[in-house]
């Protein structure tokens, strides 16, 4: 994995020069989201569907 220097040096290669600061983090804020949900999964710390839609019920009115 590279470090965060080089990814950030990806991104921004990757991003218009036309981009906003906001862009950046907007992007940051992604990539550090997603990075961080890999990691509980790797851990096992998932939930499974099934559980899931069980939670979602509580929130859904029918």
């Amino acid at each position: 994995m590279a470090n965060a220097k080089e990814q950030l040096r990806e991104l921004l290669n990757r991003l218009p020069d036309d981009c906003s600061i906001e862009d950046v983090q907007y992007q940051l804020y992604v990539m550090e989201t997603i990075q961080r949900r890999i990691d509980l999964a790797e851990k096992g710390e998932t939930v499974s569907q099934a559980d899931a839609e069980k939670r979602l019920d509580k929130w859904i009115t029918k």
